[in-house]
């Protein structure tokens, strides 16, 4: 694509509608130019600038003379040269790849690639975008923070990630800094994926569930990006997401969430019995977890209630013996907090019978009264 300066003749505008040549510099970016002449009157030129001036358009547009050597330099007056067969020459980038996605470990390049500048030596910044958080990959001609033992610079602009980790999953900013261009600024985002495989799902599947109960299997793992989907098997068999709609588990009753990894069945049955595994997938690869068993269990009513009439058995023994040993006095406490002692028994026909010690108190109170 062709490119240009564009510079005002020497003669001066002295007219408004004398029509004048407009010198221009044309030639590809990296190789020789030619000059070429445009017609232009001094009318058209300012509309235009007042035009795009009043519309907002443009970085800076103005027409600067310079007297001392008769030429006016006129930037960028885009759309009018455009028109015209011609560009103005500034710095522009581009990229064969914006959004490369590469699987961790791995090598991956970000391209960035200066279509065309006028500069001999421009000024190249790598930018790293992530969460919201701005760092530096790039800057000053070296490489920065773990990048450094890492990443390269290749062909002048692309960066190079030698051994790519899920961190570095991000937005990444080529800019280029060409003072000599008339625009003398561009950037380009180059948006990189690393994915990660799997790692072995954690799965729980019930060992024993009774027939007409629910149960839930589960599986999970939290390495994987992007996100692993989850399916089942039944006997290296593949369970759809759903067993009506498939006339071979018609009789089951399961539903199957692939982004959760729950396998929850409503009522299970007797063919329900048998060998689970999970598998998580996603873009990188898969993982397995390991096969275990459910069984399904027929309900024994008679042996329930059998069982239950003899725990009620045992309880009324339980309690008719406590209530006999109770009456018998096995439960009395004989035990007194001072002096133990047991009232004499009276013999027939003696209403009291005294004591030592009552017998003293009164032979005491005799002798006194003598």
């Amino acid at each position: 694509m062709l490119a240009s300066y564009l510079f005002l003749g020497s003669a001066p505008f002295a007219l408004a509608d004398t029509q004048h040549s407009l010198k221009v510099a044309v030639g590809k970016a990296a190789g020789a130019r030619r000059c070429e002449t445009i017609p232009v009157t001094l009318r058209r030129l300012l509309a235009l600038v007042s035009m795009r001036n009043a519309e907002g358009f443009g970085d800076g547009m103005h027409a600067s003379a310079d007297k001392s050597s008769g030429t006016s330099l006129v930037t960028p007056l885009t759309s009018w040269i455009e028109g015209s067969g011609y560009r103005i020459l500034a710095v522009e980038l581009t990229s064969s790849n914006t959004k490369p996605v590469v699987q961790e470990f791995q090598r991956v390049e970000l391209s960035c690639i200066i279509k065309s500048t006028t500069t001999s030596n421009p000024r190249i910044e790598w930018k790293k975008i992530r969460n919201g958080d701005t760092s530096y990959v790039f800057f000053d001609n070296k490489m920065q923070g773990d990048f450094v033992t890492r990443a390269e610079i290749l062909s002048r602009t692309s960066l190079v990630i030698k051994n790519t980790t899920r961190m570095d999953t991000a937005t990444y900013r080529c800019e280029v800094a060409a003072p000599d261009d008339a625009n003398i600024v561009d950037e380009i985002n180059i948006w990189l994926t690393v994915q990660v495989k799997p790692v072995t799902p954690k799965c729980r599947v019930p060992k024993a569930v009774p027939v007409g109960k629910t149960a839930t299997l589960h599986c999970h793992e939290n390495e994987g990006y992007p996100e692993s989907t989850y399916s089942w098997y039944h006997n290296s068999e593949p369970l759809p997401t759903d067993s009506k709609s498939t006339p071979k588990f018609r009789n089951s009753s399961f539903v199957l969430n692939p982004g959760t990894g729950t396998l929850v069945f409503a009522a299970v049955h007797k063919g329900d019995t048998g060998r689970y595994y999970c598998i998580a997938t996603n873009d990188a690869g898969s993982a397995k977890c390991e096969e275990q068993e459910m069984e399904i269990y027929d309900l024994n009513i008679g042996g329930i209630v059998g069982g239950v009439l003899v725990v009620v058995v045992v309880l009324v023994l339980i309690t008719l013996g406590i209530c006999c040993a109770y009456r018998r006095g096995y439960f009395v406490n004989t035990k007194q907090t001072g002096k133990s002692y047991k009232t004499p028994a009276k013999p027939d026909g003696v209403n009291y019978i005294q004591t030592e010690d009552e017998r003293y108190h009164l032979d005491h109170l005799h002798l006194s009264s003598y």
